[in-house]
This record gives C-alpha cells, structure tokens and sequence, in this order.
C-alpha cells in the first residue's frame, strides 16, 4: 500500500451512530482528525483501542484534535460500543468500505487459517489543512494511542 503521508487526505463523508453526516471538510483549516480504522465493534482489541482514546480525550481535545473511528459496523453496533464504553467520539459507518479502500485499510487478512477481506487497524493524522502528516499502519493496540498522542503533542509545538 502506497504511503499517505504527507498527501491530501482522501475526502469522505460519511454517516455516524447517529445517523448524521461527517465529513473530512465539516474539520478544515479548524481542527487536527485522529481518523483510526478497526475491524469490528465490541471485540477485545478494538474495545482497548477504543477505551484508550476515550481516555486521553480530553488531552487529544486540548490539542484542538478531534478523534473519528470507522468501522463497516451499522448503527445499532456503534450506538452499543458507545454507551456500552462511554465513548465520547463519533463513530462513522464505512459498511460499502468505500473510504477504508480510499485510504488502503481494506485488506486481505488471515485468520484461524481463514482469507477474506476487512478492515486493517491503521490510524492517520490528518492536520486543519487536510494533509495526512502521520500514518501507523497494522497497528498493535498496546502503546498506539500514547504514541498518536505524543506525535500531535510535537506537530501542535512545533507549530506554535
């Protein structure tokens, strides 16, 4: 998969838990987009993925970022994680997969010997000017969160 890093962000709008329309623009020349993709609501590596971003939210906040999960879960599985976990982001439904593949997280993966095609956990940074700045890509969840964390920490320093 070819590196966004440093490039426009593929544009996307799509539907929350809500049923409401979020889009890549709705953030431009305001806020930086933690934009994490994840497989699969409720399951236990994207619950402690999840469970870690709500818990540095208010630090990702304070660095005028806003935090956005995809997933190819419907609205019903969103609303569930939600309020099951107290998550306070938007979680946007890709069920046609259209942006995973835009932003090549729509892969080939194995598991218990089994192939077939989801979303690969990959998490991009995306600064007020729409450009990706960072990208971490198969991303294991221990540390990830602290490290996008520090990572916007520098941009927003360097920027002041």
């Amino acid at each position: 998969m070819e590196q966004l890093e440093g490039m426009a962000a593929p544009k996307f709008s799509l539907k929350n838990e809500k049923g409401e329309v979020v889009s890549l623009e709705d953030f431009a020349g305001k806020q930086y987009v933690i934009l994490y993709f994840y497989p699969k609501d409720s399951t236990p590596g994207c619950t402690t993925e999840a469970c870690e971003f709500r818990d540095a939210y208010e630090d990702f906040s304070d660095l005028n970022a806003v935090i956005l999960g995809v997933s190819a879960d419907g609205e019903k599985a969103h609303t569930k994680f939600i309020e099951k976990h107290g998550l306070p982001f938007s979680l946007l439904i890709d069920d046609t997969h259209e942006v995973s593949e835009a932003y090549g997280v729509w892969a080939l993966k194995k598991n218990f010997g089994k192939e077939y095609m989801g979303i690969e956990r990959t998490t991009f940074l995306i600064d007020p000017t729409g450009t990706v700045v960072k990208e971490w890509r198969k991303v294991k969840v221990k540390d990830h969160v602290e490290e996008v964390l520090h990572t916007l920490k520098s941009l927003v320093k360097a920027g002041e």
